[in-house]
């Protein structure tokens, strides 16, 4: 059984969603990278039990994300801050280099990237 390591990732939106022992089964499965055979041994079942476990789980979390995507706009937004950041900081450095930098120009960056900072904490 391949490991889709998306599904980790999913797991921190979406595993509250999960049975208690589905979300267990499958962050010993994803997070804590136990076998098949191990996970089976740690819930008293079968392998064929963790992997069809693992495989709801997968299938829940998945069109969770096809029809809501929190993951993606999460991804989105992180991306667009570490752009908008790196933005700022050119900003502020090129005002900084130029013979009249401007006072305004260097505070009006140095708030975007206190903002950045208070949203990415």
């Amino acid at each position: 059984m391949a490991k889709n390591l998306e599904i980790s990732y999913l797991l921190d939106f979406y595993g509250d969603v999960l049975t208690e022992k589905q979300r267990d089964v499958m962050e010993q499965y994803y997070n804590d990278d136990l076998s098949l055979a191990e996970i089976a041994d740690n819930f008293g079942i079968t392998r064929q039990g963790v992997r069809d476990s693992i495989k709801r789980g997968e299938s829940i979390i998945l069109e969770l994300e096809s029809k809501i995507g929190f993951a993606a706009r999460y991804s989105a937004v992180r991306e667009g801050l570490a752009r908008l950041e790196s933005l700022a900081r050119d900003v502020r450095f090129y005002n900084a280099g130029r013979y009249t930098g401007s006072d305004e120009i260097d505070r009006a960056a140095g708030e975007m990237l206190r903002v950045i900072g208070e949203i990415t904490e």
